[in-house]
């Protein structure tokens, strides 16, 4: 249940209740793909970096370990040990992005295996399923993820599959969450919004899927390439569709610069894998902005990274020693690292809720949106 509390400019203050505990919003969910942050971080570490939404991939879980393989074992939140809320995707990006080889039916999808090439076919009651295995707080619909730029035909005919996939995965969700062996039988359904960039198809799709009355809804689709401002366009579109009394999700997104604009603009959740893939590469997110860490003027510096930071990276470690340890290929380096940039961006959502509740959410958008 998603109750609003305060609203300024677009961005919206509000609180999401989970059967797993509530979410404050605006909130950014870490992305522990395998059931893991890459970066050698763990579900422990997740408690003390202010993480309130853990991510995990239906379509790699479902390869590895399998998903039926965690259901024996009590579901991913005990697999992984985290005892907040969980968010599933579908698997339909991965499918559509990794797959070398699918072939695409009002059925579903049968694709390869990216690991053996294996043949597998994963539709809307499949991907629910899965989903229900893995007893996640908030499963995703099964939508398919079209390449931008498409063309407006095939885009418009997409959107309406995806509805009627949609369907499909309410139907089976519902039924699966009346079963005597599942996990959670309160799981929750987000429904995507697709089309591309073009801003009538989004907006028909937005009230299509919305009549259906979900958990929440996604802005998919974005960030893969298109110009930042198609992105804010798109969301500017499709936003006065979007229920006022249900969580919205922009899938993907972002920088921290992203965040900050798609929450002026009244978005409530998002993920990356960005503060995480940058940090293992040396861009460490700051409040004066983005470092490259592995840049020579680091190496004698006995500083930390932020001086406004707290983090177990910054309260224990220089630039000098994380740039170091980053050099040297070791793995330490890369914890350090993924630590302080997650840690960074939950912070980051935490000022962000703070200026909304005192009322200085423009100011704070105005000061931080060039400098991140």
């Amino acid at each position: 249940m998603y109750e609003l509390k305060k609203k300024e400019m677009n961005a919206r203050l509000g609180e999401f209740k989970t059967p797993h505990g509530t979410v404050k919003l605006p909130g950014f969910m870490n992305v522990a793909t395998c059931g893991a942050i890459k970066g050698a971080v763990s579900a422990i570490d997740l408690r003390n970096i202010k993480c309130q939404v853990q991510l995990c991939n239906t379509y790699h879980l479902h390869l590895r370990p399998g998903d039926e393989v965690v259901k024996k074992l009590g579901g991913i939140r005990k697999f992984t040990n985290w005892e907040g809320p969980v968010l599933t995707d579908s698997g339909g990006f991965q499918v559509f992005s990794l797959a070398k080889l699918r072939n695409i039916t009002e059925e579903g999808v049968q694709f390869s295996s990216h690991i053996d090439g294996r043949k597998i076919f994963m539709g809307p009651e499949e991907s629910m399923q899965i989903q229900s295995n893995l007893g996640s707080t908030i499963a995703m619909a099964f939508d398919e993820c079209i390449a931008n730029p498409a063309e407006y035909s095939y885009t418009k005919d997409s959107c309406a599959r995806t509805v009627r996939w949609l369907k499909r995965c309410k139907a089976e969700m519902s039924r699966l969450n009346s079963l005597d062996d599942t996990i959670n039988k309160k799981q929750m359904l987000f429904g995507i919004n697709q089309g591309s960039t073009y801003k009538d198809i989004r907006i028909e799709h937005m009230k299509e899927i919305r009549a259906l009355d979900l958990s929440g809804y996604a802005i998919g689709g974005l960030a893969v390439g298109e110009p930042t401002e198609e992105m804010y366009e798109t969301i500017e579109a499709v936003e006065p569709y979007m229920p006022q009394d249900k969580p919205r999700y922009l899938m993907g997104v972002g920088t921290p610069r992203n965040i900050l604009e798609a929450v002026a603009r009244g978005v409530d959740l998002m993920d990356c894998v960005m503060p995480s893939r940058n940090a293992r590469h040396g861009k460490l997110f700051t409040w004066n902005g983005a470092i490259n860490i592995l840049n020579a003027k680091y190496a004698t510096d006995d500083s930390k990274i932020d001086e406004r930071c707290d983090c177990p990276t910054c309260q224990n470690h220089s630039k000098a020693y994380v740039r170091h340890l980053l050099k040297s290929g070791e793995m330490l380096g890369m914890r350090l690292a993924v630590i302080h940039n997650l840690y960074f961006y939950n912070t980051l959502m935490e000022e962000i809720r703070k200026a909304l509740e005192n009322g200085y959410f423009t100011e704070f958008y105005n000061k931080y949106r060039n400098i991140l």
